[in-house]
């Protein structure tokens, strides 16, 4: 991924918490988990940028996004305790992983700071600036 693809997420992403009205992290990583991009705005709590980052690290490291993922390792899913394994991983929504048009994963967007479902919102709009 390239630093400009990452940082027209970054703005797209930002531009969509402005619109909700909400202070969140948003971290991007390439497709090796390493950082990208990270905005944190004002008023977001600082627990918020590692809870963004390890959606992200999630959404990378096994191909989904970290909802999809919540399915597998919550209490009574097929993986319970997973998220325990990589370093610690994040078993909830907003967390996108970031795909070619071909399939390659080029890593993912992590956004942390709202609720799940505007974190959700958020990150794909971050995402959909891949394709612009």
């Amino acid at each position: 991924m390239k630093l400009s693809t990452a940082t027209a997420m970054l703005d797209a992403a930002h531009a969509e918490a402005k619109r909700l009205n909400v202070a969140v992290c948003i971290s991007i990583l390439d497709e090796a988990t390493w950082p990208m991009a990270m905005i944190r705005l004002d008023g977001t709590p600082l627990g918020a940028i590692e809870v963004a980052t390890k959606k992200a690290r999630t959404s990378v490291l096994f191909q989904i996004d970290s909802a999809d993922f919540a399915a597998i390792g919550h209490p009574n899913g097929e993986a319970y305790t997973l998220e325990n394994t990589n370093g610690g991983l994040t078993s909830f929504g907003g967390g996108v992983v970031l795909r070619a048009t071909d399939g390659t994963v080029l890593g993912a967007i992590g956004v942390s700071g709202a609720s799940v479902d505007e974190d959700i919102a958020i990150a794909r709009a971050g995402a959909a600036a891949l394709s612009a």
